[in-house]
């Protein structure tokens, strides 16, 4: 089985523990105003590479992991690929890689073949990187042109289930920077079982020539990045440590 990939990273630094080999799979059915990634949009604009020739490349890394690190994949997103993903996943734990997945969730359903399929992959996945865009569902549809409810069904299902989780939120000055949705968002998480850790990430500007080179209208034009004290009160609000 092959999967779409859009690129490679070797030596990650920011999506899981340690020193990590980051894969971008192509594909993506969220619209993020703030998308740093658009050429990942389309699923077959990606490379089709083949899980064992990932494995390989992989591989060469591994001295620079230490104990911490292992395989992250990104997207896009990647559970749009599941099918690939379990392979890919499961020829890693065979080599005794730690394996993560940084996700928005937009694709979970408890539907079937969907359901199955997850659970399946479940059993090789280590840590979820789990990114919540926006809390409320309506302004979380305006932002990314998609619901939230099934997204934050995903992540209190991975809390039923005891999968560890990191909960990623990107800070966008007009768009969920308000101290309401930051409150909700930390009295959501709190009531999750699983999380080891929460990261506020700056919204920042350096996909917007991507937007224009696509021929695509930037939806945050003239918005700049958070201040730091915003950041800082967005740290406070969701209970993160210094």
């Amino acid at each position: 089985m092959q999967g779409y990939i859009h690129s490679t990273e070797s030596f990650g630094s920011v999506d899981g523990p340690g020193v990590r080999f980051v894969i971008f799979l192509s594909g993506c059915p969220m619209r993020c105003q703030f998308c740093h990634n658009p050429d990942t949009w389309n699923i077959k604009a990606g490379e089709p590479r083949s899980a064992d020739d990932l494995i390989r490349q992989a591989l060469r890394y591994r001295s620079y992991w230490k104990d911490g690190g292992g395989i992250t994949v990104s997207g896009g997103e990647p559970l749009m690929q599941m099918e690939f993903m379990t392979e890919f996943f499961h020829k890693a734990k065979e080599q005794g890689i730690h394996t993560t997945i940084d996700t928005s969730g937009a694709p979970f359903t408890r539907e079937e073949p969907f359901f199955s399929q997850f659970n399946e992959l479940m059993e090789y996945t280590d840590l979820l990187l789990v990114d919540i865009k926006h809390i409320d569902d309506s302004q979380h549809q305006i932002l990314t042109g998609r619901t939230n409810t099934n997204i934050l069904d995903m992540a209190r299902y991975l809390s039923d289930i005891g999968k560890p989780v990191w909960i990623r939120h990107v800070l966008v000055p007009e768009r969920n920077d308000n101290d309401l949705y930051l409150k909700k968002l930390y009295d959501f998480i709190s009531t999750l079982d699983n999380v080891q850790k929460v990261e506020v990430l700056p919204y920042h500007t350096f996909g917007e020539y991507k937007w224009k080179e696509l021929g695509y209208e930037y939806p945050l034009a003239g918005i700049d990045p958070p201040t730091k004290e915003r950041v800082e009160n967005a740290k406070r609000l969701l209970h993160i440590p210094d």
